[in-house]
């Protein structure tokens, strides 16, 4: 047998738990897209999508629904991300077009090139036991 308040707290868990659902949902959608343009390589939008991302981070600790230190991990780790990727960006610039006649000769020759100086197969060998070894040396 259950009191009454404690029945009353049970439902009113039930509606806060769905209250909550959504806003984790929105938080954990909004974190996968950001994410997903950051390893596509769209800097701009993913940088739009981290800033949504981390204002639904600082909206869900003022509702109480995430902790504090729990928002402030994922908001490191999404930015760490965005960070590295810009940086690797910085470092990594884009590959110049080249004319379509030049790519075709130089394709053509790389191809040559690799067939030409690719290595005859080893034989196999089986790997040598400890005794075996031992008994060598």
């Amino acid at each position: 047998m259950t009191s009454k308040s404690a029945e009353k707290q049970a439902r009113v868990a039930s509606r806060r738990r769905l209250r909550n659902k959504s806003v984790r949902s929105e938080i954990k959608t909004g974190i996968t897209r950001a994410e997903k343009l950051i390893f596509t390589g769209e800097l701009e939008e993913a940088e739009k999508a981290v800033l949504s991302a981390v204002s639904s981070l600082d909206t869900a600790v003022s509702k109480g629904i995430l902790h504090a230190n729990n928002a402030a991990r994922r908001k490191a780790r999404l930015l760490k991300k965005l960070n590295q990727a810009s940086a690797q960006a910085a470092v990594e610039p884009e590959p110049e077009p080249q004319p379509e006649a030049e790519a075709e000769t130089e394709g053509k020759a790389e191809a040559k090139a690799k067939t030409e100086a690719k290595p005859k197969a080893k034989a196999k060998t089986k790997p040598r036991t400890r005794a075996k070894k031992a008994k060598a040396e």
